[in-house]
């Protein structure tokens, strides 16, 4: 079975909804630990209802980003994750774990890829920029992760209809209401082979 490690920074409202599909049946995956580095987020408390054990691991935490970076992969090794699931993770995943976890790192934006994209292309200012842009649709893209901003290989797709009137609030809302289910969908079609991930590698 897919073993889930989550990395959120803050509320982690897709990590719930995947949690929840994953106690309902309706995704065969089991989510065995989450990493924020982000010491009051909400998402570590989530983890810590459904039993799933939750770290605040940060560059201050750790001593230094290159230990950061060892740290993070020691205890998503301990855990057994087979698929890293970032839902709202606010950095760049180190370059060992992307290494270890090459085509196993799974992210979501706000936004259809290649377009409104890139560093600082995150939360609100997605939304932002597709108003200001005057586009007549966004969506979801869910692809996988590696050394740059939303640059890795597009999973799955979605379109979400921009409504006369909205505000990047309104937008957001919209979006965000698809993407728990979205998510969970492409998640189960990860676990099911429809979709086709590389096996892990052993790379430190």
């Amino acid at each position: 079975m897919m073993r889930i490690g989550f990395l959120a920074s803050h509320n982690g409202s897709n990590a719930q909804a995947i949690i929840d599909a994953c106690e309902s049946g309706e995704l065969p995956a089991q989510p065995v630990v989450a990493v924020s580095n982000n010491g009051a987020a909400a998402v570590l408390e989530r983890a810590r209802r459904h039993g799933i054990p939750s770290y605040h691991l940060s560059a201050k935490t750790a001593g230094s980003e290159d230990a950061l970076d060892r740290e993070m992969l020691r205890l998503l090794r301990a855990h057994g994750v087979s698929l890293l699931v970032l839902a709202g993770y606010m950095r760049k995943v180190g370059p060992a774990t992307v290494a270890a976890f090459e085509g196993r790192i799974v992210n979501i934006h706000p936004a259809l890829l290649p377009k409104f994209g890139g560093q600082g292309m995150y939360g609100i200012r997605v939304h932002e920029a597709v108003l200001q842009a005057g586009e007549a649709e966004t969506g979801i893209t869910i692809h996988l992760a590696d050394g740059e901003y939303d640059r890795g290989r597009i999973l799955a797709q979605c379109r979400v209809p921009v409504e006369a009137g909205d505000t990047p609030e309104t937008l957001a809302a919209r979006v965000l209401n698809r993407e728990h289910r979205f998510y969970v969908e492409t998640l189960a079609k990860i676990a099911s082979g429809e979709i086709e991930l590389p096996a892990l590698t052993e790379a430190a």
